[in-house]
């Protein structure tokens, strides 16, 4: 494959904007060499000129349901077969190509079908974006999101179930640590296992080199996790008998330790009922504080969990996050490098720098003055082939 230069009018590199003329020249799938200089592009490299746009890399969601059907019941993934499911994932997968997401993290899908389909892409035996996958999210019996296959009741459950998900070769364990608010019967408000469980899922996990994230909206949870070790935590709603009301000193625990955050961008649909909106509503700003404590956040969707919800969201959703109150800077850092770092991957994804992944899209504009430019996504690159 000929090296691929790419030119344009800017550049924001994932941590922040460079003037242009940028020049861009990316081989064998990488990025080798970013240049502000004017320099023209090497005679033996393929020229894609994008005139007077802005390069960005490849967006990051790092939570999203690649299998699931925003319109249907997820609970009708227990019986589906799994050509039909891995069809849907693939469609879905294209659409948030599309839309400039370059890499997905999948945090739940019915049983391990989804690792057929990275390994698709992975291999170049299709063009698709960077998965990384869990497989069936570990939770009790009726538990949240019982039908994707991942129940595990007692310790010794649990500890096997981690070293299911080693054998497969997932990249992530993904564990329900409380219920939640779209499972019937499932309590948001509740943890779903006991510390000692908890700990020894992380501790097991670890030791098969695996990080763990997991579904927490209970502060209670949330403590629970953060003493139990784990790699990141999703939604954390800090949700209480008041309402979402953010614990300062689990904030300050989770920046210490490490832990990262997956914060999904519920944006309010219809109208929802009082005390639900009043949770919607603490998203953004708590998402904002976590930032300012140091924590390592994701802005991310949760796409497939419902119509609102489809797979090419993330976009609308980032601008979503700025009109709530975060700069521009902010909302793209935590959907580019700071997402990538957050899924694991912060050392080849996020960034257009050498050494790094040939991901990348181009908008109109700056995306630093006006955050909309991401709606409009004009060119995707992925692993160094334009592939819109």
């Amino acid at each position: 494959m000929r090296p691929l230069a790419i030119r344009a009018a800017g550049l924001f590199d994932g941590q922040k904007y460079l003037a242009g003329p940028v020049l861009v020249l990316s081989e064998n799938g990488s990025v080798i060499d970013v240049d502000c200089s004017g320099v023209l592009p090497p005679e033996h490299a393929d020229l894609l000129d994008l005139g007077d746009l802005t390069l960005l890399p490849g967006l990051v969601d790092a939570h999203t349901h690649l299998s699931w059907e925003p319109r249907g019941n997820p609970e009708h993934l227990l019986s589906e077969d799994s050509e039909r499911l891995l069809a849907r994932a693939r469609l879905h997968a294209d659409q948030a190509l599309s839309a400039g997401i370059t890499t997905l993290r999948d945090l739940g899908s019915r049983g391990f079908d989804l690792l057929s389909l990275r390994e698709d892409y992975r291999r170049g035996r299709a063009v698709g974006p960077e998965l990384l996958v869990s497989g069936p999210p570990i939770t009790p019996s009726n538990g949240h999101g019982w039908f994707l296959g991942g129940v595990a009741d007692s310790l010794d459950q649990v500890i096997a179930a981690v070293a299911e998900r080693a054998r497969r070769g997932v990249d992530w364990v993904k564990v329900m640590a409380t219920g939640g608010f779209t499972t019937q019967g499932s309590d948001p408000a509740r943890p779903s296992y006991d510390l000692e469980t908890m700990a020894a899922l992380v501790r097991s996990a670890h030791a098969h080199g695996l990080p763990v994230t997991a579904h927490a909206h209970a502060t209670s949870g949330i403590a629970a996790l953060v003493e139990a070790g784990v790699d990141g935590i999703e939604h954390c709603t800090f949700y209480t008998s008041r309402g979402a009301v953010l614990d300062s000193a689990l904030v300050e625990a989770m920046a210490d330790q490490g832990i990262r955050a997956g914060i999904t961008l519920a944006r309010p649909q219809g109208a929802p009922e009082p005390w639900i909106q009043e949770i919607l509503d603490c998203v953004v700003p708590h998402a904002g504080e976590l930032m300012k404590a140091g924590v390592r956040v994701a802005l991310c969707t949760d796409a497939g969990i419902n119509p609102a919800r489809p797979h090419d969201v993330l976009p609308a959703d980032l601008v979503y996050a700025a009109d709530r109150g975060l700069t521009g800077l902010q909302v793209l850092r935590a959907a580019t490098s700071v997402a990538a770092e957050v899924c694991g991957v912060g050392h080849c994804k996020g960034r257009i720098a050498p050494g790094y992944d040939a991901d990348l899209i181009a908008v109109s504009g700056n995306p630093l003055h006006d955050i909309r430019a991401i709606l409009g996504v004009r060119a995707v690159v992925r692993a160094g082939q334009r592939v819109r």
